[in-house]
Protein backbone atom coordinates (compact mmCIF):
# COMPACT_ATOMS: atom_id res chain seq x y z
CA UNK A 1 0.00 0.00 0.00
CA UNK A 2 1.17 3.48 -0.81
CA UNK A 3 2.71 5.58 1.96
CA UNK A 4 0.17 8.03 3.37
CA UNK A 5 2.75 10.81 3.08
CA UNK A 6 2.90 10.62 -0.72
CA UNK A 7 2.40 14.00 -2.37
CA UNK A 8 0.60 12.93 -5.54
CA UNK A 9 -1.97 15.64 -6.20
CA UNK A 10 -1.66 14.79 -9.90
CA UNK A 11 -2.40 11.11 -9.28
CA UNK A 12 1.08 9.87 -10.23
CA UNK A 13 1.83 6.48 -8.71
CA UNK A 14 4.55 5.06 -11.01
CA UNK A 15 7.70 6.74 -12.33
CA UNK A 16 9.55 4.94 -15.12
CA UNK A 17 13.06 6.06 -16.00
CA UNK A 18 15.26 5.64 -19.00
CA UNK A 19 18.80 4.80 -17.83
CA UNK A 20 21.61 6.35 -19.90
CA UNK A 21 21.61 10.13 -19.89
CA UNK A 22 18.69 10.17 -17.46
CA UNK A 23 19.88 8.50 -14.26
CA UNK A 24 23.38 7.51 -15.30
CA UNK A 25 26.31 8.98 -17.20
CA UNK A 26 28.01 6.05 -18.93
CA UNK A 27 29.15 7.99 -21.97
CA UNK A 28 32.85 7.59 -21.23
CA UNK A 29 32.38 3.83 -20.93
CA UNK A 30 30.52 3.75 -24.24
CA UNK A 31 33.10 5.90 -26.04
CA UNK A 32 35.99 3.80 -24.76
CA UNK A 33 34.32 0.54 -25.78
CA UNK A 34 33.30 1.83 -29.19
CA UNK A 35 36.74 3.20 -30.00
CA UNK A 36 38.40 0.01 -28.74
CA UNK A 37 36.17 -1.92 -31.13
CA UNK A 38 37.00 0.39 -34.02
CA UNK A 39 40.72 0.17 -33.31
CA UNK A 40 40.64 -3.62 -33.01
CA UNK A 41 38.96 -3.95 -36.40
CA UNK A 42 41.21 -1.41 -38.10
CA UNK A 43 38.68 1.41 -38.35
CA UNK A 44 39.58 5.04 -37.58
CA UNK A 45 38.67 6.32 -34.11
CA UNK A 46 35.36 8.19 -33.83
CA UNK A 47 34.97 11.54 -32.13
CA UNK A 48 33.35 11.15 -28.70
CA UNK A 49 30.46 13.47 -29.52
CA UNK A 50 29.56 11.37 -32.57
CA UNK A 51 29.44 8.23 -30.46
CA UNK A 52 27.35 9.94 -27.78
CA UNK A 53 24.86 11.14 -30.38
CA UNK A 54 24.36 7.54 -31.53
CA UNK A 55 23.48 6.30 -28.03
CA UNK A 56 19.94 5.43 -27.00
CA UNK A 57 18.78 2.92 -29.58
CA UNK A 58 20.61 -0.16 -28.32
CA UNK A 59 24.15 -1.37 -28.92
CA UNK A 60 23.43 -3.05 -32.27
CA UNK A 61 22.35 0.25 -33.77
CA UNK A 62 25.24 2.05 -32.06
CA UNK A 63 27.83 -0.30 -33.55
CA UNK A 64 26.09 -0.23 -36.94
CA UNK A 65 26.59 3.54 -37.09
CA UNK A 66 30.37 3.10 -37.29
CA UNK A 67 30.99 -0.41 -38.62
CA UNK A 68 30.42 -1.96 -42.05
CA UNK A 69 27.67 -4.53 -42.22
CA UNK A 70 30.08 -7.40 -42.86
CA UNK A 71 31.87 -6.68 -39.57
CA UNK A 72 28.89 -6.03 -37.29
CA UNK A 73 28.66 -9.49 -35.70
CA UNK A 74 32.35 -9.48 -34.84
CA UNK A 75 32.19 -5.85 -33.72
CA UNK A 76 29.30 -6.52 -31.34
CA UNK A 77 31.21 -9.38 -29.76
CA UNK A 78 34.27 -7.17 -29.23
CA UNK A 79 32.21 -4.22 -28.00
CA UNK A 80 30.20 -6.23 -25.49
CA UNK A 81 33.24 -8.02 -24.11
CA UNK A 82 35.08 -4.73 -23.54
CA UNK A 83 32.00 -2.92 -22.29
CA UNK A 84 31.47 -5.15 -19.25
CA UNK A 85 34.65 -3.87 -17.62
CA UNK A 86 34.36 -0.38 -19.05
CA UNK A 87 30.97 0.12 -17.41
CA UNK A 88 32.33 -0.85 -14.01
CA UNK A 89 35.12 1.71 -14.27
CA UNK A 90 33.46 4.66 -15.98
CA UNK A 91 29.74 4.72 -15.09
CA UNK A 92 28.49 7.29 -12.59
CA UNK A 93 25.19 8.59 -11.34
CA UNK A 94 23.96 11.90 -12.68
CA UNK A 95 23.47 14.74 -10.17
CA UNK A 96 20.47 14.31 -7.84
CA UNK A 97 19.72 10.77 -9.11
CA UNK A 98 20.18 8.89 -5.85
CA UNK A 99 18.55 11.63 -3.81
CA UNK A 100 15.51 11.49 -6.11
CA UNK A 101 15.30 7.70 -5.91
CA UNK A 102 15.41 7.90 -2.12
CA UNK A 103 12.64 10.51 -2.20
CA UNK A 104 10.40 8.45 -4.48
CA UNK A 105 10.88 5.29 -2.46
CA UNK A 106 10.29 7.08 0.82
CA UNK A 107 7.03 8.51 -0.49
CA UNK A 108 5.73 5.19 -1.76
CA UNK A 109 6.05 5.59 -5.52
CA UNK A 110 6.68 2.54 -7.67
CA UNK A 111 9.89 2.98 -9.68
CA UNK A 112 11.01 1.21 -12.85
CA UNK A 113 13.61 1.35 -15.60
CA UNK A 114 12.81 1.03 -19.32
CA UNK A 115 16.05 0.87 -21.29
CA UNK A 116 17.16 -0.01 -24.80
CA UNK A 117 20.38 -1.29 -23.22
CA UNK A 118 20.79 -5.08 -23.07
CA UNK A 119 19.68 -6.39 -19.69
CA UNK A 120 23.14 -7.76 -18.83
CA UNK A 121 24.70 -4.30 -19.07
CA UNK A 122 21.83 -2.60 -17.28
CA UNK A 123 22.29 -5.02 -14.39
CA UNK A 124 26.02 -4.26 -14.25
CA UNK A 125 25.28 -0.53 -13.98
CA UNK A 126 22.57 -0.68 -11.32
CA UNK A 127 24.61 -3.08 -9.19
CA UNK A 128 27.85 -1.15 -9.60
CA UNK A 129 26.18 2.14 -8.66
CA UNK A 130 24.20 0.53 -5.83
CA UNK A 131 20.75 1.57 -7.04
CA UNK A 132 19.18 -1.77 -7.98
CA UNK A 133 17.25 -2.01 -4.71
CA UNK A 134 15.28 1.14 -5.52
CA UNK A 135 13.51 -0.38 -8.52
CA UNK A 136 10.33 -2.42 -8.45
CA UNK A 137 10.89 -3.56 -12.03
CA UNK A 138 13.64 -3.26 -14.64
CA UNK A 139 12.87 -4.07 -18.27
CA UNK A 140 15.25 -3.90 -21.22
CA UNK A 141 14.60 -4.01 -24.94
CA UNK A 142 16.38 -7.32 -25.50
CA UNK A 143 13.65 -9.00 -23.44
CA UNK A 144 10.97 -7.86 -25.89
CA UNK A 145 10.38 -8.22 -29.66
CA UNK A 146 11.02 -4.49 -30.13
CA UNK A 147 12.63 -1.72 -28.12
CA UNK A 148 11.77 1.95 -27.81
CA UNK A 149 10.00 3.79 -29.42
CA UNK A 150 7.66 0.80 -29.51
CA UNK A 151 5.33 1.28 -26.51
CA UNK A 152 5.43 -2.36 -25.37
CA UNK A 153 8.25 -1.72 -22.89
CA UNK A 154 6.15 0.90 -21.06
CA UNK A 155 2.92 -1.05 -21.36
CA UNK A 156 4.56 -4.18 -19.94
CA UNK A 157 5.89 -2.25 -16.96
CA UNK A 158 2.50 -0.67 -16.28
CA UNK A 159 0.85 -4.09 -16.35
CA UNK A 160 3.48 -5.48 -13.98
CA UNK A 161 3.00 -2.60 -11.54
CA UNK A 162 -0.79 -2.52 -12.04
CA UNK A 163 -0.72 1.13 -13.07
CA UNK A 164 -3.01 3.13 -15.32
CA UNK A 165 -1.69 5.48 -18.01
CA UNK A 166 -2.86 8.46 -15.99
CA UNK A 167 -0.86 7.25 -12.97
CA UNK A 168 2.41 6.86 -14.89
CA UNK A 169 5.24 9.20 -15.87
CA UNK A 170 8.13 8.30 -18.15
CA UNK A 171 11.35 10.25 -17.62
CA UNK A 172 13.99 10.24 -20.36
CA UNK A 173 16.63 12.34 -22.05
CA UNK A 174 16.03 11.61 -25.73
CA UNK A 175 13.41 12.17 -28.38
CA UNK A 176 12.98 8.39 -28.61
CA UNK A 177 11.86 8.43 -24.96
CA UNK A 178 9.31 11.13 -25.67
CA UNK A 179 7.98 9.18 -28.65
CA UNK A 180 7.80 6.00 -26.58
CA UNK A 181 5.75 7.75 -23.91
CA UNK A 182 3.43 9.19 -26.53
CA UNK A 183 2.98 5.78 -28.14
CA UNK A 184 2.17 4.30 -24.72
CA UNK A 185 -0.19 7.20 -23.94
CA UNK A 186 1.66 8.33 -20.83
CA UNK A 187 3.18 11.71 -19.98
CA UNK A 188 6.82 12.24 -20.92
CA UNK A 189 9.20 14.27 -18.76
CA UNK A 190 12.36 15.15 -20.68
CA UNK A 191 15.56 15.92 -18.80
CA UNK A 192 18.26 17.79 -20.72
CA UNK A 193 21.22 15.76 -19.46
CA UNK A 194 21.63 13.29 -22.30
CA UNK A 195 22.07 12.76 -26.02
CA UNK A 196 19.26 14.87 -27.50
CA UNK A 197 19.68 18.63 -27.74
CA UNK A 198 17.24 21.03 -26.08
CA UNK A 199 16.03 22.04 -29.53
CA UNK A 200 15.33 18.43 -30.48
CA UNK A 201 13.54 17.83 -27.20
CA UNK A 202 11.33 20.90 -27.65
CA UNK A 203 10.37 19.79 -31.15
CA UNK A 204 9.31 16.40 -29.76
CA UNK A 205 6.87 18.17 -27.39
CA UNK A 206 7.12 16.31 -24.08
CA UNK A 207 4.71 17.08 -21.25
CA UNK A 208 7.47 18.92 -19.37
CA UNK A 209 11.17 19.69 -19.83
CA UNK A 210 13.47 19.80 -16.80
CA UNK A 211 17.15 20.73 -16.50
CA UNK A 212 17.99 18.08 -13.92
CA UNK A 213 16.40 15.38 -11.80
CA UNK A 214 16.00 17.66 -8.79
CA UNK A 215 13.21 19.44 -10.67
CA UNK A 216 11.12 16.29 -10.97
CA UNK A 217 9.81 16.50 -7.40
CA UNK A 218 7.80 19.60 -8.29
CA UNK A 219 5.88 17.63 -10.93
CA UNK A 220 4.72 14.86 -8.60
Amino acid sequence: MKNSNVRDSRGVRVVIFDLDGTLVNAYEAIVRSMNFTLQTLGYPQAEPWRICRAVGWGDTRLVSAFIKEKDITKALRIYRSHHRDSLKKYSKLLPFAKRLLHYLKRHGFKIAIASNRPAAFTNIIVKQLKIKEFFDYILCADKLPRGKPDPEIIITIMKRLKAKNSETLFVGDMTVDIQTARNAKVKAIAVTTGSSTVSEIKKARPFKIIKNLASLKKLL
